[in-house]
């Protein structure tokens, strides 16, 4: 194009120059020699532009002419142009004052096949209250062709509006029935709140009952599990083992604390008040019920308690085997006479299948 500008403006310039040489300087020369470069330019431009409008094409068409009062249709605006054009939609399209616009769509871009335009579509939805025949002028595009901005109309569309045939013999009537919304989340959830706050309020109104029939507070923590007493005896057997005070010459402090772990353990083994009671009150009570221990369990008692008052309370020095044979008597007397859960666990559900498979009978 370059090329083809250059000889149309050396083919003017030689022709004036011929036949004016004589009568021009050489700055008018020059001046016009210009002004025919730019009038090329131009009118090879407008004729691009020319040519890429004649490549755009926008068009209107309805998906329905004939409707009854307050029906919706659709109205469908379309442009086809080149890639190198910028296209802008109407806002709303100009329509009659009887017309009304409820809503547009996105605009949707197509590859036309075969060639190298696009295809933009949007669709408007408008209705009408009022029969009759009604025509809606051309809508405009705005387009821009290389910084160029123009318009590109569509053509006019009509529709046709239809009223309903009322008979008066029947008096008012509905002119269409109601469309049925379905139910939305934010109209059910006040009712679903509803339902479960009363639903809470029954619930603690039972539950206060409940606590207050069994004399017990609203809210209660849950009660830590106490500890079996044979775990409780043993740690703390393991400790005085671990301490050795027997050997740093602390006799009377070791059989104490040896004798009241014993005392502890069979308090709460056996609901045997011992840390209140003499060694005789202690070993009465299990003699007087001999289904608690066995006789060497008592025997082992005996030797524990028996040692440690005369250790205490007469001065008497040990041997130290007989401080060993204290704490493992006291380890044979825990392990022997402690309740063993698991076996009662086992009964009681060997009792329940039992049960299940009577009434099953």
């Amino acid at each position: 194009m370059k090329f083809r500008i250059k000889i149309l403006s050396n083919y003017w310039f030689t022709q004036f120059d011929c036949a004016h040489c004589d009568c021009q300087t050489e700055r008018s020369r020059s001046l016009k020699i210009i002004s025919f470069r730019l009038l090329l330019i131009f009118t090879l431009l407008f004729s691009v532009a020319i040519t890429n409008a004649q490549q755009i094409r926008a068009t209107a068409r309805l998906d329905s002419t004939n409707i009854l009062i307050g029906d919706q249709i659709k109205l469908f605006l379309e442009i086809d142009y080149p890639k190198n054009v910028t296209v802008e939609f109407p806002e709303v399209p100009t329509v009659d004052s009887l017309i009304e616009v409820l809503g547009k769509s996105k605009i949707d871009t197509v590859q036309i096949e075969n060639s190298e335009l696009e295809k933009q579509i949007r669709s408007y939805t408008i209705t009408s209250f009022d029969s009759g025949t009604y025509r809606i002028s051309p809508q405009w595009f705005k387009i821009n062709v290389n910084g160029t901005v123009d318009s590109v109309p569509t053509n006019g569309v009509s529709f046709h509006v239809y009223s309903m045939e009322i008979d008066t013999t029947r008096g008012l009537t509905d002119i269409k029935m109601p469309y049925s919304a379905p139910l939305t989340l934010k109209e059910v959830t006040p009712y679903i709140l509803g339902i479960l706050l009363l639903g809470a309020i029954i619930f603690l109104v039972l539950y206060s009952i409940k606590r207050r029939k069994k004399i017990k507070p609203f809210f209660a923590f849950p009660v830590k599990p106490k500890e079996p007493p044979h775990i409780i005896a043993l740690r703390e057997l393991d400790r005085i083992r671990s301490e050795k005070i027997w050997q740093k010459e602390k006799i009377k402090q070791y059989y104490s604390e040896v004798t009241d772990v014993l005392r502890n353990y069979i308090e709460e083994r056996f609901e045997i008040r011992a840390m209140e009671q003499t060694t005789d009150e202690i070993l009465d009570s299990f003699r007087y019920r001999k289904d608690l221990i066995s006789e060497k369990n008592y025997q082992n008692l005996s030797q524990i308690l028996s040692v440690a008052d005369l250790v205490k309370f007469a001065k008497y020095k040990p041997l130290p085997d007989d401080d060993n044979l204290s704490l493992v008597n006291s380890y044979f007397f825990v392990n022997d006479t402690k309740r063993e859960e698991t076996k009662k666990a086992e009964i009681a559900e060997k009792s329940e299948e039992n049960s299940s498979e009577e009434n099953s009978k």
